[in-house]
């Protein structure tokens, strides 16, 4: 049956279903066409149970169909039975949205000779799919709601200020038409909106805000996406670079040379927040332009004061100025917290400043380091204590923790560490090495020439300085050949020691005197007595055999030349008479613990020997292997006596030995005092040195061997191996000492006890051992076993005087040179005769007839010599086998 509306009565009314909802026809459409609205937008299909009849349908345009299949025929469409039971919720005028309920129905009727052609579904095109456009389009309907909810918001904002207005205008209109007021009447409040309204900004003013402040947020991300656009069309070949990539880079430089670039960049970043925040918070609120940006910083500051906004716009602003407050904060907090952390691993590596004055700059790092800086400490004592700054290229904690593990006392001297290189002037400036009052530059340990070049280096570093240097430099050098370059690098600043040759000629005296070493020892360091220079005006007009007798707490030894332009003597003539200017030389306690006083009474006498015996040749045993092992040799041939023989026993080859000293500057043809024998070997190992006469060596020097120079504790450990074997084989060849015992029996001392058969041993002969750590020393100290040179610590003890007065490397030069004087120890039957008491004026009164200069003596029951006995004039029975240190010329 047709559908007509004309004819066919209106459909029963169904129950609303719960999937679908339409609503009415709008009021403007007759009750005709309202009736049949559902149906409107629905062609009829093949879905419909009531299909259209051919003359009933009006003309209407064909719609495009959503079915799956073709439009049928009515002949080929059945009515529905009566009987055939509706679905729930089902309404025949929805039959075309309802897909899947009315296609069964449709396919059945249809006759199954007539062919369908199905037509396939087509997908979408992938390109249009795709995820940026995707994206682009929910941006736009975001931004869509967005400006669909401000306008809104404006026009609610337009009304409201309309209806002001016309408020405004009724409220004049009554005004005038009011001709009798109560005088109670208080008419303020009906006025308000008319004066309120004269405060009121304009509508465009604030608009014009609002789009400035979102325009200026979104213009940036415009142009910089615009430009790279643009750019990428631009690099046809590829060969610019883009712009985003340009503007990194150049960001990345600003922050990297700028050091205050972050705080900066986040102020204005800040700055940029507030100004923008407050113009979208004076576009959306009735609140004035300093209000605004007032509330807006308040939003940045605290993110919680935005609860009190009121409104959708306020709402929306205030909460977007928190979040960016909040970002602004967690920025902020990141740089404080860089900030103190860079500051704090700044001064956990030692990259500060030092700001001190008249302090000791000590460059590098060695072994001798320990050994210096306890020397200094020792001589800032008296001062109350001073400063000492340390810089090497090492961890500052590594370095503070290195000198607290040493066993000494800083005696109110402060130790700072800094890391940094000694070849960078920035690092140089900031230990402050202008103001120093010293610099000492160690040896760099390993190759001599490698450590001398970086001493050449540095010495080239601090001369460079523009501030200029108002101290010395004191350069370890590990090669008296390099001396003399970096001397005419530094000029009259540089003060050299060289470590190799002061103890290569300290073995070969310490050999032929047993005891020297100790002696030495106590003169070089600080803790006992050492040299001093200081001018006396009093003693002008005197000689200086006068002079020798005038501190009862001093011992004078040498006189500074004002007239030879500061030339230091050492021993002078007695008949040398002190000049205006002259200085004194003295070897005391302290700077501050001597002075002159007048001449004491003492008795001049002559000794009862006026020559010393002749020489003797001598057999020296050198085992190890020196580098400095020419210079040796050489200064062991001029202090010997002609056939005397010098055995070398180490494992280089005789071969290898040759050429080494050849290329060291040796010429075997002028050694005119000594022989030199090869024997090859190991030091340590015992059938090697059994094969040597070592019962017939007058000296036995045990060297730091070259191989294990760099590791003090391995070089120790292999000479007192050494050592020790040596004592044992020659016990063992030595004849039985008997000795009375306690229980009074006779017993050799071999059959005693093996330390006896040491100190037998060492009674024959004399073994000097070098000696590296400074904590290997109490072990041969306390056998008597053998005496022994701390070569580091006497290095150290030599530059710590030369960095508190350079004047002392000139006597310490003379002292250790080939020719001039040195220090001797002499037996005092050579200055008294046996059972005359004199006191020790009058010692070096005697000493002075053979133009000598009595500095101290040792008892023959004592272990230690005494230097400047604090007791001059008191006299004394002398026994033979007392000894005299002296200084005198080489013999």
């Amino acid at each position: 049956m047709p559908l007509d509306p004309d004819h066919s009565p209106s459909p029963p009314p169904q129950p609303p279903h719960r999937d679908w909802f339409f609503p009415p026809a709008p009021p403007f459409l007759p009750s005709s066409s309202r009736s049949l609205a559902p149906r409107a937008p629905f062609p009829s299909t093949s879905r419909s149970y009531k299909p259209y009849s051919p003359a009933d349908r009006r003309p209407l345009p064909a719609p495009r169909s959503r079915s799956r299949s073709p439009h049928p025929s009515p002949e080929q469409q059945s009515p529905q039975p009566p009987s055939a039971p509706r679905l729930r919720g089902w309404d025949p005028r929805y039959a075309g949205v309802r897909r899947g309920d009315a296609q069964a129905p449709a396919a059945a009727a249809a006759p199954p000779a007539a062919p369908q052609a199905v037509p396939e579904r087509k997908s979408p095109p992938a390109s249009a799919l795709t995820l940026r456009w995707s994206g682009m389009l929910s941006a736009a309907a975001i931004l869509l709601c967005f400006a669909s909810l401000l306008h809104r918001n404006f026009s609610l904002h337009d009304q409201v200020h309309h209806l002001r207005g016309q408020l405004g205008a009724a409220t004049a209109k009554l005004q005038s038409c009011i001709v009798v007021m109560d005088s109670s009447l208080d008419m303020s409040s009906v006025f308000s909106y008319q004066s309120n309204d004269e405060f009121v900004p304009s509508r465009s003013l604030k608009n014009f805000s609002l789009l400035l402040s979102l325009s200026a947020l979104y213009a940036p991300i415009i142009i910089l996406k615009y430009i790279d656009l643009l750019s990428r069309l631009r690099r046809s070949g590829g060969s610019e670079v883009a712009f985003n990539k340009r503007l990194a880079y150049r960001v990345d430089i600003f922050l990297s040379l700028h050091p205050y670039a972050k705080p900066l960049v986040l102020l204005v970043g800040t700055m940029l927040l507030i100004g923008l925040g407050g113009l979208a918070l004076y576009g959306v609120t009735d609140d004035s332009l300093s209000d605004c940006l007032w509330l807006s910083w308040t939003f940045v500051a605290d993110a919680g004061n935005h609860a009190n906004a009121v409104g959708f716009g306020p709402k929306l602003v205030s909460v977007s100025i928190s979040i960016g407050g909040m970002l602004v904060f967690a920025m902020m907090l990141g740089l404080v917290t860089d900030s103190i952390s860079e500051k704090f691993d700044s001064l956990r590596k030692g990259r500060s400043e030092v700001i001190e004055q008249s302090h000791t700059l000590i460059l590098g790092w060695s072994d001798k380091l320990g050994s210096l800086l306890n020397q200094i400490c020792i001589a800032n004592e008296s001062l109350g204590g001073g400063t000492i700054v340390v810089m090497a290229e090492r961890d500052k904690e590594e370095m503070e923790a290195d000198i607290a593990k040493m066993e000494f006392d800083m005696k109110g001297t402060a130790v700072i560490c800094r890391s940094g290189s000694p070849l960078i002037l920035a690092d140089l400036k900031k230990v402050s090495v202008s103001k120093a009052r010293a610099i000492v530059v160690l040896a760099e340990e390993g190759n001599a020439d490698q450590s001398d070049a970086r001493a050449l280096r540095i010495v080239l570093s601090l001369t460079g300085v523009k501030e200029g240097l108002r101290g010395h430099i004191v350069v370890e050098l590990s090669d008296l050949d390099n001396e003399v370059l970096v001397k005419l690098v530094g000029g009259d600043l540089v003060e050299t020691v060289v470590a190799h040759d002061v103890i290569g000629r300290l073995m070969i005296q310490c050999a032929r005197q047993p005891g020297l070493a100790q002696i030495w020892e106590d003169i070089l360091g600080f803790e006992n007595c050492e040299f001093y220079i200081k001018r006396w005006p009093q003693l002008v007009g005197m000689q200086f055999e006068d002079v020798l007798i005038s501190f009862p707490d001093a011992v004078p030894c040498g006189i500074k030349m004002a007239s030879y332009g500061g030339k230091i003597i050492l021993n002078p003539d007695d008949c040398y008479v002190l000049q205006e200017g002259d200085e004194v030389i003295v070897i005391a306690e302290d700077d501050d613990t001597y002075t002159p006083s007048p001449l004491p009474k003492v008795r001049r006498g002559y000794p009862p020997k006026d020559f010393v015996g002749p020489k003797s040749p001598e057999r020296i045993l050198f085992c190890g292997w020196r580098r400095d092992m020419e210079d040796m040799i050489m200064v062991l041939d001029a202090f010997l006596a002609p056939g005397s023989e010098l055995w070398m026993f180490n494992d280089v080859p005789e071969i290898d030995r040759e050429r080494k000293l050849i290329e060291g500057g040796l010429d075997f043809s002028r050694l005119e005092n000594i022989t030199l024998v090869h024997r090859d070997g190991n030091a340590v190992i015992r059938r090697h040195l059994e094969s040597l006469p070592l019962e017939s060596f007058d000296s036995i020097l045990i060297l730091a061997d070259e191989s294990v120079e760099d590791s003090a504790i391995q070089a120790d450990s292999r000479s007192l191996a050494t050592l020790l074997l040596i004592r044992d084989i020659q016990a063992k060849r030595l004849p039985y000492k008997e000795a009375i015992g306690s229980d009074g029996f006779r017993r050799s001392l071999s059959e005693g006890s093996w330390m006896g058969e040491m100190q037998q041993a060492s009674d024959k002969s004399v073994i000097i051992s070098e000696i590296l750590d400074p904590r290997t020393k109490n072990l041969l100290y306390m056998s008597k076993i053998s005496d022994y040179v701390l070569s580091n610590e006497l290095v150290s003890m030599a530059l710590a005087m030369v960095a508190e007065d350079r004047q002392i490397n000139y006597v310490l030069e003379e002292l250790f040179a080939e020719q001039g004087n040195e220090l001797q120890i002499r037996q005092s039957d050579l200055y008294l005769r046996e059972d005359e008491e004199l006191n020790f004026f009058e010692v070096m009164l005697r000493a002075r007839q053979r133009k000598e200069v009595v500095i101290g003596y040792r008892l023959e029951d004592a272990e230690r010599a005494i230097i400047n006995p604090p007791d001059k004039v008191s006299r004394r029975r002398w026994s033979p086998k007392d000894v005299f240190v002296a200084i005198a010329e080489k013999e």
